[in-house]
């Protein structure tokens, strides 16, 4: 049962507010891939092995997926601004330990602490939609869940100049700038937010839930290195899948569920989970193929021959697209809902990956590829969160958007093992990918995306939204004017 404590005093939130969250969101999303470039420079300077660095993203991305759920359910509880801050004081010290580890155990526990701050997406959406005035909320979401994009694509774009002119050191200590904003503006700037979902944690739910994903990811994260048909792998994947079955039937009976499963039957919700889980392998699929493409030797015949820091930069038209189009998303969700702007994001991925699968000899094709890169996935992220927001209870969305937040770190590490397999084997003698790889990597992405398709369509068109919200009694915003009159023609 949702709780809302009025205060009268209480003044509307302003865009500080914003600039703070997407600030604590920004910094969260670029740690997520700034480390990827580096790992080979990071490895030798700590004499780890190519399989053991591998576990700075492992770590993060196996600590984002358990602490998400859990953390978001926890503010919907306690309040979502005590645990914001609590989630960015966690991001800053684990930024400080990982800036200063002196070995690779170190930087991995730094790892973990950093990865506990996923759960700032949902936070983050929640007050939004507490705090602002219901026209702001469609377009801010869009802008703070392009941000997330935005900051993996930066991370790219920039490791390699942080790294070739600094040390990757400093790869911890830039953003922590960012964090520190974020937390200032947390504890001096923010209110707490009036919307509560008094209860307790379910523990048991939440224990299940971190064996399953750990599991599962642990698996997809390893699964090559390891070999697919090693007895580790195929058990660690059947524990995961075993899990995620045990953890609904627990959270079916219990009185107060980490996450409510009846939310999951929605159609505006599962549709939206499915797109978040197959746009994060596209997105990851592209920070893969590019930079590798762009970095080959040019004596291939296919590659670019261009350094580390010049291929990053590549990929800087795709995060500009998604400042563009993440707001825009926001717009266009105001008047026509989040289908449209989910179904054009999925058809723009599409194309990003059609075109260089069939050709990306030159490099306008690369480049138009990340353009329809950034635009798709602006749009589609963008749209996602509001679709939740709109289609489930302001008390539950942080364990909506929390779900939506796994589903797409999920879509991330599948996308990023199934792409280094598909470009791994189909090597030269030198030992490096053969044209085909690429161009197989591309029909992949792009045949994925086309599912991204499919899950957006189906989502609930604008005059069902709110027919579904008020069936399934999820929804406690009123209909829009325009909605309104729709529903009183179709009724009659």
């Amino acid at each position: 049962m949702s709780q809302t404590v009025e205060d009268p005093t209480r003044k509307p939130a302003s865009s500080l507010l914003v600039l703070y969250l997407a600030l604590g969101g920004l910094a969260f999303a670029v740690l997520q891939s700034l480390v990827s470039p580096a790992l080979a420079t990071i490895g030798r300077d700590l004499n780890a092995t190519t399989s053991d660095v591998s576990w700075v993203v492992t770590a993060y991305l196996l600590s984002a997926s358990v602490l998400t759920p859990i953390l978001g359910r926890l503010g919907d509880i306690a309040g979502k601004r005590k645990v914001l801050i609590g989630v960015l004081a966690i991001l800053a010290v684990g930024t400080v330990i990982a800036a200063l580890a002196p070995n690779l155990a170190v930087l991995i526990v730094g790892r973990i602490f950093q990865g506990a701050a996923g759960a700032i997406l949902p936070l983050s959406i929640g007050m939004v939609r507490d705090e602002l005035p219901r026209e702001r909320v469609a377009t801010t979401v869009g802008l703070i869940s392009a941000i997330f994009g935005v900051g993996a694509g930066i991370g790219i774009v920039a490791a390699g100049p942080i790294v070739e002119h600094l040390s990757w050191h400093w790869l911890f200590w830039l953003p922590l700038g960012l964090i520190a904003i974020a937390l200032a503006g947390a504890i001096f700037g923010m209110k707490e937010s009036p919307v509560r979902s008094p209860g307790k944690l379910d523990v048991l739910g939440a224990s299940i839930l971190s064996v399953s994903l750990v599991s599962l990811l642990l698996a997809i994260s390893k699964g090559q290195a390891w070999g697919w048909g090693e007895a580790k792998t195929i058990g660690l994947l059947a524990i995961g899948v075993v899990g995620l079955i045990g953890f609904v039937l627990v959270e079916l009976r219990v009185k107060e569920p980490l996450i409510d499963m009846k939310l999951m039957k929605i159609r505006g919700v599962w549709a939206t989970d499915l797109v978040a889980l197959i746009l994060g392998f596209a997105m990851f699929g592209t920070f893969l193929l590019v930079p590798t493409l762009l970095q080959l030797p040019a004596a291939t015949g296919y590659g670019f021959g261009k350094s580390v820091s010049t291929a990053g930069l590549f990929l800087l038209p795709t995060v500009v697209m998604m400042v563009v189009f993440g707001p825009l998303a926001g717009i266009l969700n105001r008047k026509y809902g989040p289908k449209l702007p989910m179904f054009l994001g999925a058809v723009f991925v599409v194309g990003a990956f059609a075109l260089p699968a069939l050709a990306h000899g030159q490099i306008w094709q690369v480049l138009a590829s990340g353009i329809l890169t950034g635009a798709g996935i602006g749009f589609a992220f963008a749209a996602m969160s509001n679709a939740i927001i709109e289609a489930v209870p302001a008390a539950q969305t942080g364990e909506a958007t929390s779900v939506n937040t796994i589903a797409r770190t999920i879509g991330s590490s599948i996308g990023t093992a199934v792409v280094a397999a598909v470009i791994t084997s189909n090597t030269t003698a030198q030992g490096l990918p053969t044209d085909a790889a690429f161009t197989n990597g591309f029909w992949v992405c792009a045949g994925v995306a086309v599912l991204a398709i499919v899950a957006a369509l189906a989502l609930p068109a604008a005059h069902k939204r709110h027919e579904q919200a008020v069936d399934t009694g999820v929804s406690d915003l009123p209909p829009e004017p325009d909605e309104i009159h729709v529903l009183h023609h179709s009724k009659a």
